[in-house]
């Protein structure tokens, strides 16, 4: 592909504006296929013939631009006529523009560049070949300026294009890749629910869910004319519009309007957010000119869950929202400040509720892809990926982890052994990159990011209590283990790896043998290291007790904290953890209004009052990892792991009569599984499973076998 074709840009340098590229072709003969294959060193949208080809938002994505670097391939055939325009615009993007607080602007070119070829075949057999090359003309589009953090300066009055040369650019041509991901596209649309004038007079639109994507208006307005408006996810605790914990990311919109009817949207930029403010507008312009678009990649929803607890619903339902809010092309930590990054940590404590609610299989695919290519050659893992971090961010426990514990999850989750030879190598280097990195058989590592967020430390601390280097032992033997399972899946050698698994677990508990934080107990319940079970859940119960049942882990420990209790005889705490109210707990932010998780436990607390503005999003999934415990604890919908990808299920639901009843229901390849339990007057459980495939179910402790199909209890 693209082997005639050239990299192709403008001879002068346009700045912060978004350059155009044409080219005008004929076409004499009856086509029979015609295929544009292009790319851009930015993100790009493509016109012919004034329609828009495709709907990829952000296309190309974002890749590890400097070894993997996507193009895409669209059906052009029902668009071309016999005279034909093609257009393909560019802005900056992830490529070109600043990135991380500032730290990387440029990041992988300052070039705004395309490559182009179509491939057309006539009915009569013959071929024709169009290429990117000098013959294509460039301009200064419309777009003034486009920043994924800042946002976009659209001049609509701006309508004659000052069409010049364009220059060639030399550069690689190997690095091409088809598309992997999903595409990114919009979704669900919401008007506004009503207009704010807040305390300091501010003329706010509340769309009433915190999203990702952008505002698309239509007005009727007179030529210079200027709409302008900003983004922002909460309102302060006075009501006022509130944007501190953007950091530097302006998240603003600025429309310049030419005379009539008009409408616009961004085309390369996005935002996370609830309300907008309106800044700047003439007097025509009206709350319903107004709607919010949600863009993310295009997965196909297929868990659901359900319960007679209308907090626990909106609890899943924030689930959901952060999902797609942040599987945008790579899965991200927040969608509004000046980050959004594929931060490995997030991805791996969340991907197991991420397949559960979602098809991620082919978004993980592409993302893991990144990982192995940005992975170092001592085996360290970046803690984002793309890594925009340097080096000095790789090999941090918990997060690097992602190189293992992501494909095994996607394979469980799906049963296709693809991903795991795909990956595999990755996963041995990142365990032999710890091996070598160890003391022994203990990770004695020093470089970490600790139980991130968690509470039972200082005030003020971004990192919990729980001992660094258990945490590093810990997970050098979670992954150690899930890499001896790969190995067996695909029928190589293990024993290497399985006697340094053993190794490790039994250094760990000579060292390790009194555990002082929630999170702590977890990891060794949950990765099961411990000897003596029943000895750290006696004493994870303890601490969650003295803490007036309420939880104090953060990132590390938060995923596991209810399996740890539901699995080893605790599951009416687990329960009340689910159910707590009081800060810290996930329907705390509930009561405070929440659509989507939040980053913090008191992203804001009671009293409106808010966490540290440098740290602060109200979109971020991590917390929201808790959804994988309603599908396989609380509705009993278990992977078989000796059977993946729901080829046989476990039916282990753990009912409370707290809850009067739970259901769920998990589309898988084989079709829908669906689990129901609810209470009766008399406290008696019912239980209905519809399955397509065989199961064992275990109920109080009882097991029995069952065949596809309905069956109540």
């Amino acid at each position: 592909m693209f082997e005639n074709s050239e990299w192709i840009k403008s001879k002068k340098d346009y700045g912060d504006v978004c350059p155009v590229f044409k080219f005008d072709f004929e076409i004499e003969k009856p086509v029979e296929s015609a295929v544009l294959n292009v790319t851009a060193m930015g993100v790009y949208y493509a016109n012919l013939n004034n329609s828009r080809i495709g709907d990829f938002y952000m296309a190309p994505g974002w890749t590890a631009y400097d070894k993997r670097h996507q193009y895409q391939s669209y059906d052009i055939k029902n668009m071309i006529h016999k005279s034909n325009s093609l257009e393909i615009t560019v802005g900056k993007g992830w490529y070109r523009g600043r990135i991380c607080e500032d730290r990387i602007n440029n990041g992988w070119g300052g070039v705004s560049a395309i490559i182009v070829q179509i491939d057309i075949v006539f009915s009569d057999g013959t071929k024709k070949e169009i290429i990117s090359d000098e013959n294509w003309k460039t301009a200064r589009s419309p777009i003034k300026f486009s920043e994924i953090y800042d946002g976009e300066i659209y001049d609509a009055t701006s309508t004659e294009y000052d069409w010049e040369a364009v220059g060639l650019f030399s550069f690689r041509k190997d690095l091409l890749i088809p598309q992997e991901g999903e595409t990114v596209s919009e979704h669900e649309v919401f008007l506004p629910e009503k207009m704010i004038i807040t305390p300091k007079g501010e003329k706010v639109i509340d769309f009433g869910q915190n999203i990702t994507g952008y505002v698309e208006f239509e007005t009727e307005a007179k030529q210079g004319d200027i709409i302008e408006y900003s983004h922002a996810e909460v309102l302060d605790a006075d009501g006022n519009f509130y944007t501190e914990n953007l950091r530097t990311a302006k998240a603003k919109i600025k429309y310049i309007c030419r005379d009539g009817r008009q409408k616009y949207k961004p085309s390369f930029t996005f935002m996370g957010f609830r309300y907008i403010r309106i800044d700047l507008a003439p007097k025509s312009v009206d709350i319903n000119d107004f709607k919010a678009i949600v863009v993310h990649s295009d997965i196909k929803r297929t868990g659901f869950f359900e319960c007679s607890n209308s907090k626990v619903c909106k609890l899943f339902s924030n689930i959901i929202w952060s999902q797609k809010g942040n599987f945008f092309d790579i899965p991200t930590d927040c969608p509004q400040r000046d980050e959004r990054l594929g931060w490995t940590g997030d991805a791996q404590f969340f991907v197991k509720t991420a397949a559960y609610n979602y098809d991620v299989k082919k978004f993980f695919a592409k993302w893991l892809h990144d990982l192995k290519a940005e992975q170092r050659f001592d085996g360290s893992v970046p803690s984002t990926v793309p890594n925009v971090l340097g080096n000095s961010s790789c090999g941090r426990p918990g997060w690097s982890d992602a190189a293992v514990i992501c494909p095994w999850q996607i394979y469980l989750h799906y049963g296709d052994k693809k991903i795991l030879y795909e990956q595999l190598d990755s996963m041995v280097k990142w365990v032999e990159y710890m091996r070598r990195e160890s003391d022994g058989y203990l990770w004695l590592n020093s470089k970490h990011f600790g139980d991130w967020l968690g509470l039972d430390n200082e005030d003020g601390s971004y990192k919990g209590a729980s001992d660094y280097i258990l945490i590093s032992c810990a997970f050098f033997a979670y992954s150690t283990g899930l890499l001896v399972k790969a190995l067996k899946a695909l029928g190589k050698p293990y024993a290497e790896y399985e006697e340094l698994y053993n190794n490790i677990v039994k250094a760990i508990n000579q060292r390790f043998t009194e555990f002082n934080t929630q999170t702590e107990c977890v990891l060794m319940l949950c990765f099961d290291i411990a000897e003596d079970k029943k000895k750290i859940a006696d004493k994870l119960a303890k601490l969650v007790k003295e803490n007036g049942n309420k939880l104090t882990t953060g990132f590390v420990g938060t995923p596991y904290i209810l399996s740890a209790l539901s699995e080893n005889g605790y599951i009416e705490l687990a329960y009340s953890l689910l159910l707590q109210e009081e800060f810290p707990s996930w329907l705390f932010s509930v009561n405070m209004g929440a659509t989507t998780i939040w980053e913090h436990w008191d992203g804001k607390n009671e009293n409106g009052q808010f966490w540290s503005a440098k740290m602060n999003s109200f979109n971020h999934y991590a917390y929201g990892a808790i959804g994988a415990w309603l599908y396989d604890t609380v509705a009993g919908i278990k992977i078989d792991e000796d059977n993946p990808g729901f080829e046989k299920v476990i039916l282990a639901p753990m009912p409370d009569k707290r809850l009067e009843w739970a259901e769920a229901s998990v589309i898988t390849k084989y079709g829908t599984i669906r689990s129901k339990w609810y209470y009766d007057k008399n406290d008696k459980i019912h239980y209905e499973f519809d399955i397509p495939v065989s199961a064992r179910l275990i109920i109080d402790g009882n097991e029995k076998y069952l065949d596809a199909g309905k069956h109540f209890f």
